[in-house]
């Protein structure tokens, strides 16, 4: 393993820089503020290998599915989050020669991303031939002022004199390295240099997408006074020039601010015009002052999710990075967006939203963040139900399927074996429902826009299975499990429990539903016994001799062996074999089985569990970054301390330690919950289940404490647990009854119960 910063428990950091690691270090300091989000480019510009990434939420473009084959129901275009102008650029000249860390002499490096804050800092010695300057930077996007980037840049003269050129850019010409041949995406509009910004818009498409446009706007500040500058503008591309002379122990501060703002909240027509209202507000504050604002804001974040951990300070490290490239990512103030599996730190995936967010995301954000931010997570899928029923009908179904991959509730993803076999989303996506209402006690989604979701997605499944006359049972051909490495497969065992579950839900559901709902609904009794008939006769695969449920048809068949028998140097095999001997071998993904023994967890009893993880996870490569967390909170339940640590310590530092060597695309924020959720539900064993809240907690060995806040139905408790005893303090809200390894304790608001171990 190979780290690139060093162990802090607040602070991603490094005093060396390597070329060979660019990309990581890029991805692992990217930094966002739910509205807009960037990779950590350098602002002076770098010649040298580099992905350079600015991002804007909701901002995508529908580029034409290209496929060899056309089938009938792919859809047409290909979603993708573009590559946005870039606005960090500030070039620089000292005496005439550019800096680029790529070419020039340089000494004392350091880089190093605060996670108190989200702050970004840079510094680093240019050895020119006749002087040396320390450059320092600071980077910030404003949580609280969401259309605002904050930069800084101090020049000192250590030796010697020095001209320095400063040429500060806001630059459209980017295109996404994956795009097609270079294909530009943004068109210019308007390019005022005397208002220091430049309009562009999104190339028509035809596929009624609306096309977005983005104006961004810069000033430049020097003592909070406006610095005089030779601006010019072509092409997309704005500069701001000017220049500057030092001596020796002489310094210079140069603040770059940024307003960035798109069509989603402003017309064209009026951007510029609230881009100079918002310069001017946010110019109201000096660099420090918002500074200063900005991190009174996530204090008020961090004192409701932070996990403190004593002993190991690479456990804490992985587990508040990952919490803050979460909240940096999304915080529920936008009902538009959701969470995309790269967030604003690379291309890949498209920067869409996929199931993973309701079955990943939820369970923590319902313990550290508002109800009202899950609510938000729930309404973004009912707002796409029309694109839903566009989805099914796509593939001559009834009902809706919610999409695999989405910017707007049209799929937008076209390998058919994941896009239109990977069907257990469809289910997944609601069950988001049941966690909301189970958790926060409030039933008023599921009673309205909630039963509208679980009755279309139920008619969705009543279509979709059909009966087997060998079998006598209902059974579902033709599709994909969470564990991608096989496709095609009958019966996987995962979509048949929870196509059953979703359509069960929903007949427990319905009586209890707004009348109104059930007016426009018109669920009929026809259709009720034909639900009721399938979720009793539904087939589950199993093997009684093994005491396990079987992951699809005939997966016994297969040369059963385990993980440890592949041989390091083809590790990950998704890297090194061929897809045909992926697709032969009996290695899995990700949690598969196992992962709706996670789901449903109340429904299967230890023994069962047991049988089914000895069994299932040594044949689990976890090469998909949602893997490790599902195995290590299981292990926890099932006493397997080793694993459960091991596993855990993969899901906290994945991007930290580039585990499945993939980091240089970006982060994998979505599973990112999952360490969270490893210490929560798996070290703490929080459960809770039928309106009762429970702990069973333990300690890794090598950990002396761990403590952890969540929000429960109006109240915010505090969980501490360390090598003798745990304490549960309830610090805010109501009196509530738990349960801590087995005993009933009564919790008193500013009162700590401790149980000895």
């Amino acid at each position: 393993m190979k780290r690139i910063f060093e162990i802090d428990p607040w602070k991603v950091e490094t005093h060396n820089f390597s070329k060979e690691d660019k990309r990581l270090q890029e991805s692992m300091t990217a930094i966002g503020n739910d509205y807009m989000g960037m990779r950590g480019n350098f602002e002076e510009g770098y010649s040298d290998d580099s992905l350079q990434g600015t991002y804007l939420a909701g901002v995508w473009f529908p580029d034409k599915t290209r496929v060899g084959w056309w089938k009938n129901g792919y859809p047409e275009y290909f979603g993708k989050s573009l590559n946005a102008p870039s606005f960090i650029g500030i070039g620089i000249k000292v005496n005439g020669e550019k800096i680029d860390l790529a070419k020039v002499k340089f000494s004392d490096f350091d880089l190093s991303l605060d996670m108190h804050q989200g702050l970004l800092s840079r510094s680093f010695i240019y050895e020119g031939k006749d002087c040396q300057v320390k450059f320092e930077f600071e980077r910030f996007l404003h949580i609280t002022f969401k259309q605002a980037a904050l930069i800084k840049v101090k020049a000192t003269v250590l030796s010697g004199k020095a001209k320095i050129d400063f040429d500060a850019s806001l630059d459209a010409t980017i295109v996404n390295e994956d795009s097609n041949y270079e294909e530009h995406f943004w068109m210019p509009i308007a390019q005022d240099e005397s208002a220091k910004s430049i309009q562009v818009k999104t190339k028509p498409n035809p596929y009624k997408v609306p096309q977005f446009t983005v104006l961004l706007k810069q000033s430049l500040r020097h003592d909070n006074e406006a610095i005089a500058t030779q601006t010019s503008s072509e092409d997309a591309k704005l500069n701001e020039k000017f220049s500057i002379e030092l001596n020796e122990g002489q310094s210079y501060e140069l603040e770059k601010d940024v307003i960035v703002v798109t069509s989603r909240d402003v017309e064209e027509k009026d951007q510029a015009q609230v881009a100079d209202k918002l310069m001017d507000e946010l110019q109201e504050k000096s660099f420090e002052e918002n500074l200063a604002d900005h991190t009174a804001a996530w204090q008020k974040r961090w004192d409701k999710s932070d996990v403190e951990i004593d002993g190991d300070a690479a456990a804490q490290q992985g587990i508040r990075f990952n919490i803050l490239q979460l909240f940096m990512t999304y915080y529920g103030e936008d009902k538009r967006l959701n969470v995309g599996p790269k967030g604003f730190t690379g291309e890949k995936y498209g920067g869409a939203t996929y199931w993973d967010t309701e079955a990943y995301i939820v369970p923590m954000y319902l313990c550290v963040t508002d109800p009202s931010v899950t609510r938000a997570l729930l309404q973004y899928r009912y707002d796409q139900l029309p694109g839903a029923f566009h989805n099914a009908a796509q593939q001559g179904l009834k009902g809706a399927l919610f999409p695999m991959v989405t910017f707007n509730g049209i799929e937008c993803h076209n390998e058919w074996e994941i896009t239109f076999e990977e069907l257990h989303r469809n289910a997944d996506i609601p069950f988001a429902i049941y966690q909301y209402t189970n958790y926060t006690g409030d039933e008023s989604y599921v009673e309205n826009e909630g039963m509208e979701v679980l009755v279309d997605t139920a008619r969705f499944w009543a279509d979709r299975v059909h009966f087997s006359k060998m079998r006598n049972k209902y059974v579902i051909h033709g599709v994909t499990g969470p564990n991608e490495y096989e496709n095609n497969v009958n019966n996987n065992w995962f979509t048949n429990t929870m196509a059953k579950w979703l359509i069960s839900y929903t007949l427990e559901r319905l009586p209890k539903a707004n009348q109104n709902v059930l007016d426009k609904l018109n669920v009929t009794d026809e259709e009720k016994a034909h639900w009721q008939d399938i979720v009793d006769n539904m087939y589950l695969g199993e093997d009684k001799d093994l005491g396990i449920f079987l992951q699809q048809d005939d997966f016994l068949d297969k040369d059963i062996r385990p993980v440890s028998t592949i041989p390091a140097d083809q590790r990950p095999i998704n890297q090194n074999w061929s897809w045909d001997k992926i697709l032969r071998s009996p290695f899995i993904k990700q949690a598969d089985v196992l992962q709706g023994i996670y789901f449903l967890n109340d429904q299967y009893t230890k023994q069962q569990k047991e049988k089914n993880f000895d069994f299932y996870e040594p044949l689990t490569v976890h090469e998909s970054s949602l893997s490790p967390c599902i195995h290590s909170i299981l292990a926890a339940e099932l006493g397997k301390k080793e694993k459960a640590v091991e596993l855990y310590e993969r899901t906290a530092r994945l991007d930290l330690d580039n585990y499945n060597n993939d980091t240089v695309d970006g982060l994998h924020i979505t599973s990112m919950s999952g360490s969270w959720l490893a210490i929560v539900q798996g070290f703490a064993g929080m459960r809770y289940d039928h309106d009762q809240l429970k702990f069973n907690p333990f300690i890794p060995d090598n950990w002396d404490k761990y403590s952890f806040k969540i929000n429960y139905r109006g109240r915010l408790i505090q969980v501490y647990v360390d090598k003798t005893q745990t304490k549960i303090t309830l610090l805010s809200g109501p009196d509530l009854e738990v349960e801590v390894k087995g005993q009933k304790l009564t919790l008193k608001e500013g009162q700590e119960s401790c149980l000895k171990d």
